[in-house]
C-alpha cells in the first residue's frame, strides 16, 4: 500500500519516513556477563563457543568477574549492563531499584521454558516481584555442614556408645551436632570441634530450626528479631555450643586463620558452607570429607541465595536475548557448568545428574545438597544486607565468643535496636531527639 501510495499520489507530498536502523537492525553482537572462578567461566566459554557455532544466531561475547560483588562494582562505575548476565537474588533489589533488569517470564514462556516441572517453587518466587519473574533460576546455595570423616568417625562414635545418626540418616539432631563436636575436639592433636561463623546469615539456621525469626518482618523488615522469646530461646540452646571454647575456634584462632584453612589443615571437624566450597576441599587430596543437612533444634531449616540469569532493561533485541538465554539454562549446558564442582543447579533435572552428584568423588553424600533446598529461605528482598551485618558484626561476636556470663536479654535487645536504623531508617530518625525549639 505504501508503494501504491508513492506511485500515484501528489508528487509534492512528503515521501513516508524510512525505518529507523536502530530499531529494526539486529544488534552486532550479545554480551553475557558471568561470575565465578576460572573453571566456572572456562565453563560458560564453551557453553557461548556452542552457541557461537551455529551461523544462524548472533554471536555473543563474554563479559567475565571473579565474584558478584566484583561485576556489580563495575556496572555502578560505569559499566554497560550486559545483555545477559548473572546476578544473586541478594542483589535483585538493587537490580530493580537502579531499572537495570527487565522480566523475563513471557519471553521465556513463548520459547516453551517450563518453569513448574523443573524449578521449584521457592527458587521462581525469590526472583519474582511485580508479578513477574525478574531473573530466570540458575543455581541455588542452600547451606550444609561439612564433617572431616578422621575427626568426626560416626563409626568410632557408635562403637562407643555415643549418639550418632543412623547410617541411613538423611537428618541430625542438634544434640548429635554437638557430641559430634565434641568428639572431633581433641586438644592433645590441636583439633577443634566445629566453627559457626558470628553472623546473621551463620545463626539464622539455627534461630530459624529452633522455632524463632530473624527479622520483625520476613517482607518489608524493619528491626532484626533476636530478642523476641523464641528467637532468644533458640540462641540460648545453641549458644551453650558455640560459646564453649574446648569446642570452638576462637577469636584468636580466626585471626591467625579462616575457618576454612583451619579445616583444610585437619584441624577442626566441622564447617558450614554450600556447594562452592566442595572443589576448594577437594584440592587437599589428603582431606576426607563429607557433609550433613544444618542439624535440627526442632524442625529442618537452612539459609541460603539464587543465583540467575537476567536480561538488561537497554538489550538492543530482548527477542534474540531470550533466544540466548533459553541455550544458558538448558540442561546439557547448565550439565557442563556443573560438573566444575561449584554450580549445585536449580534445575532439577540437572541436580539429579551424574553431572550434579558426581559419584566416586568426595562428598559422597551429594544429595543433601539437594533435600537442603526444600528447608531454604532467603533473605528479605532488601539490599541493606551488608550493611546490616556490618553494623552489627561487633555484637554478634560477643554474642558469640564473648567470655563470662551472658546477659542475653540486653544483648539481643542490643543487636535488634542496632540493626533499626539500617533496616528502617525513617523511624529511626523520627525517633532521634527533636531539634531545640527556636528562640523567642
Amino acid at each position: 500500500m505504501l508503494t501504491t501510495a508513492a506511485c500515484t499520489g501528489d508528487s509534492s507530498d512528503p515521501a513516508p519516513p524510512e525505518p529507523s536502523p536502530s530499531s529494526t537492525a539486529p544488534p552486532d553482537k550479545l554480551t553475557f556477563g558471568v561470575v565465578g572462578p576460572r573453571d566456572v567461566q572456562r565453563a560458560f566459554r564453551a557453553t557461548v563457543d556452542a552457541w557461537n557455532l551455529n551461523p544462524d544466531t548472533i554471536d555473543v561475547t563474554i563479559q567475565s568477574w571473579p565474584t558478584q560483588a566484583a561485576m556489580r562494582s563495575a556496572i555502578e562505575q560505569g559499566t554497560p549492563v550486559p545483555d545477559v548476565f548473572m546476578s544473586s537474588r541478594s542483589d535483585l533489589a538493587w537490580l530493580l531499584e537502579n531499572q537495570y533488569n527487565q522480566p523475563v517470564d513471557e519471553l521465556l514462556d513463548e520459547r516453551g521454558v517450563e518453569f513448574g516441572d523443573t524449578y521449584s517453587r521457592d527458587a521462581l518466587e525469590a526472583l519474582s516481584a511485580d508479578d513477574h519473574l525478574q531473573c530466570m533460576p540458575y543455581g541455588v546455595t542452600p547451606t550444609v555442614i561439612y564433617y572431616n570423616k578422621r575427626l568426626v568417625n560416626f563409626n568410632r562414635m557408635r562403637n562407643r556408645g555415643l549418639d550418632v545418626p543412623d547410617e541411613d540418616a538423611t537428618s541430625w539432631s542438634f544434640d548429635q551436632f554437638t557430641t559430634a563436636a565434641e568428639f572431633a575436639s581433641r586438644p592433645a592433636r590441636g583439633s577443634k570441634g566445629v566453627d559457626i561463623a558470628a553472623t546473621v546469615q551463620g545463626l539464622a539456621p539455627f534461630i530459624r530450626s529452633g522455632g524463632g525469626t530473624v527479622f520483625d518482618d520476613e517482607d518489608k523488615p524493619t528491626s532484626l528479631a533476636f530478642s523476641s522469646d523464641s528467637s532468644k530461646d533458640a540462641l540460648e540452646r545453641t549458644l551453650e555450643l558455640l560459646r564453649n571454647p574446648q569446642v570452638t575456634l576462637d577469636e584468636t584462632q580466626l585471626d591467625e586463620a579462616s575457618a576454612v584453612r583451619w579445616f583444610l589443615r585437619g584441624k577442626l571437624g566441622m564447617i558450614a558452607g554450600d556447594r562452592s566450597l566442595t572443589p576448594v576441599l577437594r584440592q587437599k587430596s589428603n582431606l576426607d570429607f563429607d557433609v550433613m543437612p544444618m542439624p535440627k533444634l526442632d524442625g529442618a531449616s537452612t539459609v541460603g541465595d539464587v543465583t540467575s540469569l537476567c536480561m538488561s532493561a537497554k538489550t538492543a533485541s530482548p527477542s534474540l536475548a531470550a533466544d540466548f538465554m533459553v541455550h544458558e539454562v538448558s540442561a546439557d549446558w547448565v550439565g557442563l557448568v556443573a560438573s566444575t564442582g561449584y554450580l549445585q543447579p536449580a534445575n532439577v533435572e540437572v541436580a539429579l545428574s551424574d553431572d550434579f552428584l558426581q559419584p566416586g568423588r568426595r562428598p559422597e553424600h551429594s544429595t543433601f545438597f539437594n533435600s537442603s533446598v526444600r528447608s531454604m529461605s532467603v533473605p528479605p528482598l532488601i539490599d541493606t544486607l551488608p550493611e546490616l551485618e556490618e553494623t552489627v558484626a561487633p555484637s554478634l561476636r560477643q554474642l558469640v565468643y564473648g567470655v563470662g556470663v551472658l546477659d542475653l536479654d540486653a544483648l539481643t535487645t542490643q543487636i535488634d535496636d542496632e540493626s533499626k536504623p539500617v533496616l528502617d531508617p525513617e523511624s529511626a530518625s523520627d525517633t532521634a531527639s527533636p531539634s531545640e525549639s527556636p528562640s523567642e
